[in-house]
């Protein structure tokens, strides 16, 4: 009898795994938000939900893109709308967490002085001076707006609110939510180098590799570290791509100092960040370019949530590395 009820329970667990689906890998990709996106999941239906994935774009677009006139975020900063979607609430939540956390450092209404400088949406033909900056720096500061249910009330002079320092990471948490809301376990999820992965590769039954690129002028590409990223976000900033160069040869971030409305000289070229979601990730290595290094080393032992990697130059002018609270590296 024992032997027949164990035959049985073979039969069965063999049936059990004859009906189990196998996972089939789908992609997606296509420019977006100025740059690109690079889905990878693992599906039993081999669905693809290109269209859902284009919808949620296009709602995200609508919400904070600075570069569609028609957009919830351009009518905000024209004064002429101050009721927001959920998106638009969630990052401003965000966004308002990360601005307290670096005590202003990190700030979205920065907005004026980055188009100012030629680094934003709109382009200014007006030579800047210190006085013209005096003049755009009334404009900042994240603690002159308040958000009650989804309406945005502003003091004067009202501030002009940029989002782009996050959305791409938040977008890349929507992506992921959606996936997962679809029952799927493995993905990686990539909008211009911002990631967010969960589970493994299936096709070589380990997590998903990532890249940290090195900090190349000329605009190549190549990676300084490869490792592993599971069931985290990372987001990565660098001044390599977007920077000025003053007349002492001078080199400036294009990220501007919430301070002085002028753009941050700083030695740091890359700051990575793995954080539990991307939009956290994509605001702190931002505000991180600001902060310099020591600050940002006092900072992470307050933060063992946030992992660290920053790529800088030294008083010589060579390359160095920085881990902070045992950022993954192989």
């Amino acid at each position: 009898m024992m032997l027949k009820k164990t035959f049985l329970l073979v039969a069965i667990s063999l049936l059990i795994v004859s009906c189990k689906k196998e996972l089939k890998k789908v992609k997606l990709s296509g420019p977006i938000f100025g740059t690109f996106y690079d889905i990878n999941y693992f599906s039993e239906d081999n669905a693809t939900y290109q269209r859902e994935v284009d919808s949620l774009f296009t709602v995200i677009n609508k919400s904070m893109s600075n570069y569609q006139d028609n957009s919830d975020i351009s009518k905000v900063n024209k004064h002429i709308l101050d009721s927001v979607d959920k998106h638009f609430i969630n990052v401003f939540k965000t966004s308002k967490t990360i601005y307290k956390e670096t005590k202003g450092v990190f700030d979205p209404t920065i907005g004026k002085l980055v188009n100012a400088w030629n680094f934003g949406s709109e382009y200014n033909k007006t030579r800047l001076d210190s006085l013209k900056i005096d003049s755009l720096m009334r404009y900042v500061g994240f603690d002159k707006i308040s958000l009650k249910d989804n309406k945005l009330t502003k003091q004067s002079p009202k501030p002009y609110i940029d989002f782009n320092a996050i959305a791409k990471g938040y977008a890349v948490d929507v992506i992921g939510e959606f996936l997962e809301s679809k029952d799927i376990e493995n993905y990686l999820v990539n909008i211009g180098g911002e990631l967010r992965g969960k589970g493994i590769n299936v096709e070589k039954k380990s997590g998903w590799t990532v890249g940290i690129e090195n900090p190349n002028f000329d605009g190549t590409q190549s990676y300084d570290q490869i490792f592993v990223l599971k069931d985290k976000s990372m987001a990565t900033s660098g001044t390599y791509r977007k920077f000025k160069i003053d007349e002492k040869g001078n080199r400036y971030a294009h990220i501007i100092n919430t301070k002085t409305g002028y753009p941050t000289k700083t030695n740091i070229l890359s700051v990575s960040i793995i954080a539990d979601t991307c939009a956290e990730a994509d605001g702190y290595a931002t505000a991180f370019q600001a902060m310099g290094i020591e600050t940002v080393k006092r900072f992470l032992e307050k933060h063992p949530e946030l992992k660290a990697y920053l790529i800088f130059e030294n008083n010589e002018n060579k390359l160095e590395t920085l881990v902070l609270n045992n950022f993954p590296l192989n």
